[in-house]
């Protein structure tokens, strides 16, 4: 964990910022536009556990927000500078233990086909809306593939099923509060049925 002593260094008056390898890059950068939706998620997991949630939920958010960390980090450095600095990864690991728990989540929830629409409850939203920051981090990692970077395939896996896992929280909280009125069918205009469309 690094040793912050100064809050502030000038380096990035000029717009620019630096990697973990040291490399000055625009902060506007598809790589730091990435890492930086990865923090915004975060922060907003941060939010829902401020609203005061059961304890079991509180620690697996806990948990992911320490894994999105090492998400962070992993991110800030570039492929090329992993072998001679070490980082936290994003792991094969990492990804079975969301889908266990998606699993669980499953269960005990059972089935749902229609669309949510987020605002049932504070706590429900709150995660609705970090599942969606966690789609826009997922959309940014393909992009940054796609530009030539290499991004692990764990990584990519790690961020979709944690949206998915989001979204049955989301419908935990409601759920836990006895409020339906979230979970709405929503039609369009020739009257076909929406389900969930990512």
């Amino acid at each position: 964990m690094p040793r912050l002593t100064k809050i502030y260094t000038r380096a990035g008056d000029d717009g620019t910022t630096g990697l973990g390898g040291g490399q000055r890059v625009q902060k506007d950068a598809l790589r730091v536009e990435t890492y930086g939706t990865v923090d915004e998620l975060s922060s907003a997991l941060g939010l829902a556990r401020a609203l005061g949630l059961e304890p079991g939920l509180d620690a697996s958010l806990a948990r992911i927000q320490n894994e999105l960390f090492h998400l962070g980090s992993d991110l800030c450095l570039p492929e090329a500078d992993k072998a001679s600095r070490a980082v936290p990864r994003i792991e094969a690991r990492h990804v079975e233990a969301l889908e266990a728990e998606i699993d669980r989540m499953v269960a005990e929830l059972g089935p749902l086909a229609n669309f949510i629409l987020p605002g049932g409850s504070v706590g429900g939203a709150q995660l609705h809306v970090a599942r969606t920051i966690c789609r826009r981090a997922e959309r940014n990692l393909v992009r940054l593939r796609e530009a030539g970077a290499v991004v692990q395939p764990a990584i990519l896996a790690y961020v979709n099923r944690l949206s998915d896992l989001l979204w049955l929280f989301g419908r935990k909280l409601e759920k836990d509060a006895g409020v339906s009125g979230s979970l709405r069918e929503v039609t369009g205009k020739t009257g076909n049925r929406f389900s969930r469309a990512w």
